[in-house]
């Protein structure tokens, strides 16, 4: 049996958190370059205000419905969501995060599932508060119907248990096949063109070498898990990432060199950061940076990639990619867009020792250990290279309605008069 924990608009919940009065108010929040609606309450739901949609076209709706809008502010969901995977950790016996807002846990052999689901429910809500939906199925897909219903439902109070053959098919007699986990809106199409609403006719369709053809084996593992055979595995442990990118659009277009360079050397220091944190070192580092597309004038991508000794040292790596910078540069051109990406990735503690080939010393290491540690307990960016700058409003993203950062800022704590 699988529980499936999924925080309740979660963006929108942890910019609630730090603000009560806006518990019964309508909230948003918005993507990158306060772009598109990433996040939205129920109130927001009723309003209207679909899922994607770009900011300037509900801005307007926004401001007369008294709509309370946010960046997004990264930092303080992510150190949220670290709370509630910890007590998910503390409480259930195996856990598979599946994303910053969502995790699995194996409540295989647990005895009281659907209590364990609402004391749980009541743990998170009490010591995180952030609310969240809970659905415990016999498979993973089920166990996402069970948290669909457990989230829409007022009478289930957040959390659904599908304990026998009864009640799953009730719960996919209720769940349009658009729901479905792992159904997009183009696969469910073709599911109704063949007279398929729901989940449950999903279920009983029995045409394997159709289902197979339209949704490939992906669509009938899908099929499976509808009928409680499990198709997809348990994974305890989270998977090493093979290549980390990071990447920005600027809130202003960059002309100048330096400020590129800036924005690069940014990136390279959170994807070093987070290479480091699940002990690899890469072997090849790739930046780029592309001019507006959106702009009829003469378009220019900038790429370079360089082979490197294996290295997890920010300051090696940075060096290689301002020299690619510098490399493939040219001037005259309105730069919206820059990134870096590492990749080529092997563990440390596998690394073989080349001796024609400079190796990270042990000082090196520690050295990157302790700016890792040092920005971790005073705040991302408490220490960094030169390299980086010291103001990024030459290149920055356009985030004109952030949050503090409650919880990894001194000087953003929330004050209480």
């Amino acid at each position: 049996m699988y529980a499936l924990i999924d925080c309740n608009s979660f963006y929108c919940s942890c910019e609630r958190l730090f603000r009560p009065e806006l518990k019964h108010r309508p909230v948003v929040v918005l993507s990158n370059n306060d772009g598109c609606i990433i996040s939205r309450t129920d109130e927001a739901k009723r309003l209207g205000i679909p899922m994607g949609a770009p900011f300037f076209k509900v801005k307007d709706l926004c401001r007369k419905k008294g709509v309370a809008v946010f960046s997004a502010n990264f930092s303080l969901y992510t150190d949220l969501s670290n709370r509630v995977m910890g007590t998910l950790y503390e409480q259930c016996p195996k856990v598979e995060v599946y994303s910053i807002d969502e995790a699995f846990a194996d409540l295989s052999g647990v005895a009281h599932k659907e209590s364990l689901g609402r004391e749980l429910r009541s743990i998170i809500l009490k010591n995180i508060g952030v609310p969240v939906g809970i659905g415990i199925a016999s498979t993973k897909v089920l166990a996402k119907v069970a948290n669909h219903l457990a989230k829409k439902s007022q009478k289930a109070g957040g959390v659904v248990y599908l304990s026998d053959q009864r009640l799953v098919d009730i719960a996919l007699k209720r769940t349009p096949v658009e729901d479905i986990w792992g159904i997009g809106r183009k696969s469910a199409q073709k599911l109704i063109n063949l007279g398929l609403k729901t989940a449950f006719d999903f279920k009983e369709y029995d045409n394997e070498k159709l289902i197979k053809r339209i949704f490939t084996k992906v669509g009938l593992q899908i099929q499976e898990e509808l009928r409680g055979i499990n198709c997809f595995s348990f994974a305890k442990e989270l998977e090493k990432k093979e290549s980390i990118m990071c990447s920005r659009s600027f809130g202003k277009s960059v002309y100048d060199k330096s400020a590129l360079k800036e924005s690069v050397a940014n990136y390279i220091t959170n994807a070093a950061g987070k290479m480091r944190a699940q002990e690899s070192l890469c072997t090849r580092v790739s930046v780029f940076a592309r001019t507006n597309r959106f702009k009829a004038t003469e378009q220019y991508y900038l790429y370079g990639e360089r082979e490197i000794a294996a290295t997890s040292d920010t300051r090696k790596i940075m060096k290689v990619a301002l020299d690619l910078i510098d490399e493939h540069y040219r001037e005259g051109y309105e730069y919206k867009k820059a990134g870096a990406r590492l990749s080529g990735f092997c563990l440390s503690s596998e690394l073989q020792i080349d001796f024609l080939r400079e190796e990270d010393s042990l000082a090196d290491n520690k050295l990157m250990q302790a700016i890792d540690l040092i920005n971790k307990k005073k705040g991302e960016g408490s220490i960094k290279l030169g390299a980086c700058g010291l103001d990024d409003s030459a290149w920055k993203m356009n985030r004109n309605y952030k949050s503090p950062r409650y919880l990894s800022s001194w000087n953003e704590l929330k004050e209480f008069k």
